[in-house]
């Protein structure tokens, strides 16, 4: 069985082997798609294919939608060439429970991929054709959230965004928001129609970024007088083009071996896993978690399609942005940010596995269920009851899902502050200090512990990928494995500094206590399994209460 159209013609083979495919016709819907698109996305990764592919082909499926999703990629130019190209745009969904089984489908609302290379003015003229056309209502995003970074972290600009903007919007333009204002101006030039554009990349207030983001490129623009203030004044009026608010949840690790090998004993034919010159891990079929969110501001001033009826959650921004803090400063990503540092030192390899480490399974619980909790947001639309029980009964321990501390610890320097940050102030708020917490000094200890890259025996490891890492390393420099007497003042300058942790932690009263942590932590082979349990083993967890 290929994974192509012609491919698919053979239904009863695919079906036998238990893989769902679509129930409309694939080539009608894409020669609609090209004919009149209603909704483009950009960054058109796994997440993509697997959430925003699988809800426009449910929606496909119930006769709600009778087009597809024009896909645009602006960085990785690999996956239209190696991914979507040789397989007819086709996708491959496969959804991993935590017994064992799964649900495999092919998507086939992946209706036309571009690659806008810099400098192809044929997918450029496409591009422009697409966003020109009135019927367009919406674009999508997953560019992570590196894509909109204008600037370094001193507030100069990167190098090729100064090129698009000393190019203006008909040069030859590097980033894909440099891209997107450009064919804003497009539609601006062909009748000002209404648009909404979308993120729903895991960033907090992510439509006011992308906003904030195509109006700095449009108003640099507009000094060196290749635009004119009306197209300023058409991207500033939301109730013309909109950016909506979003809040997005699904783990969807890299393409796994394993399910590879499923698919391959199922009979589907070059399922091979590709890494592409920009390092993406990306393969035909996307291997994923069930539970899945998408929290969605209801602000599309050219009309939508009626996304509730593919399980999104339509509401107010106000509640896309509690939704949001619910999740990323409480129940999922404090989680996964305190747990994380102690897999890598600990040798565990996947996050299923940390996070059924008795010691950090209480560590989850006092960060998530008792001090999270304490102080989280009820977003109404969301239990932040229901979906902590979920993450702690489904979705966490589901060893199916091949996640890895070591991809969460990606850039975790950046994370500290709005996982751990939120939460200390709201007790500082309401008590007058944060000492009352013990799971979250313990997960900043467990953060420099790991930057430490050495693991509990003392053995040597690779730090994962983080704009700090230079810098952590040189200020821990003079710590010395197995010397706590080594630590003087080498984390005063770190556990006050406001942009790491969201505020002065020897101000919210809980950076003596970390110091205290950080040196029983590092004090010779196996202290931080001593540490934990020494702090933890009083914790009841799930079985024991």
């Amino acid at each position: 069985m290929k994974l192509t159209r012609k491919g698919l013609a053979d239904r009863k083979a695919w079906e036998a082997a238990g893989i769902r495919l679509p129930a409309y016709d694939v080539k009608e819907v894409a020669e609609r798609t090209q004919k009149s698109p209603k909704w483009v996305h950009f960054g058109i990764g796994n997440i993509f294919r697997i959430f925003m592919g699988t809800a426009a082909d449910d929606l496909l499926e119930q006769g709600e939608m009778d087009t597809g999703i024009t896909c645009l990629e602006t960085f990785d130019f690999d996956i239209v060439d190696q991914i979507y190209a040789p397989y007819d745009n086709l996708a491959l969904c496969v959804t991993l429970h935590r017994d064992g089984s799964s649900i495999k489908r092919v998507v086939g609302s992946l209706s036309e991929a571009v690659a806008l290379r810099p400098g192809d003015q044929t997918a450029r003229s496409r591009a422009e054709e697409i966003f020109a056309d009135p019927g367009l209502q919406m674009v999508t995003f997953t560019i992570t959230e590196k894509g909109y970074a204008l600037q370094d972290a001193n507030g100069n600009d990167f190098a090729f965004v100064k090129e698009d903007i000393d190019q203006g919007p008909k040069g030859r333009l590097n980033s894909a928001l440099s891209l997107v204002t450009a064919l804003l101006y497009v539609r601006f030039k062909a009748g000002e129609k209404p648009l909404a554009l979308l993120s729903t990349d895991n960033v907090s207030q992510n439509g006011k970024k992308l906003r904030d983001s195509v109006l700095w490129i449009a108003e640099k623009w507009q000094q060196k007088g290749f635009v004119d203030r009306d197209f300023i004044d058409y991207i500033s009026n939301e109730s013309r083009i909109a950016f909506p608010w979003s809040m997005i949840d699904k783990i969807t690790p890299r393409p796994s071996e394993e399910v590879r090998t499923l698919l391959e004993q199922d009979g589907v034919e070059d399922m091979d896993i590709v890494v592409t010159d920009k390092r993406t891990y990306i393969a035909p079929f996307v291997n994923a978690e069930g539970p899945q969110y998408l929290v969605i501001e209801d602000h599309f001033p050219n009309g939508r399609p009626p996304l509730e009826k593919a399980g999104f959650f339509m509401t107010d921004r106000d509640t896309v942005n509690a939704a949001e803090k619910m999740k990323v400063t409480v129940c999922l990503n404090p989680i996964h940010t305190a747990l994380s540092p102690y897999g890598r030192v600990l040798g565990l390899p996947t996050f299923s596995q940390t996070f059924l480490d008795p010691d950090l399974r209480r560590l989850a619980e006092l960060v998530g269920w008792k001090e999270g909790m304490e102080v989280v947001v009820d977003p109404k639309i969301l239990s932040p009851k229901d979906f902590l029980t979920e993450l702690f009964e489904e979705r966490f321990p589901n060893p199916n899902i091949p996640d890895t501390p070591a991809r969460i610890c990606t850039d975790i320097s950046q994370m500290e502050a709005i996982r751990f940050g939120v939460t200390i102030l709201a007790f500082v708020e309401k008590y007058g200090s944060a000492a009352r917490l013990k799971g979250i000094p313990l997960a900043i200890a467990g953060y420099l512990r790991y930057a430490l890259a050495l693991t509990d025996g003392g053995e040597p490891f690779d730090l994962s990928p983080d704009p700090m890492n230079e810098e952590m390393t040189r200020m821990l420099d003079s710590v010395v494995f197995g010397k706590p007497e080594s630590v003087t003042d080498q984390l005063k300058p770190i556990l006050s500094n406001e942009t790491l942790f969201g505020g002065n932690l020897y101000e919210a009263g809980i950076g003596e206590r970390i110091e205290q942590l950080f040196k029983e932590l590092i004090a010779g082979p196996g202290a931080v399994r001593r540490t934990l349990h020494k702090y933890l083993k009083d914790v009841a967890i799930e079985g024991e209460k």
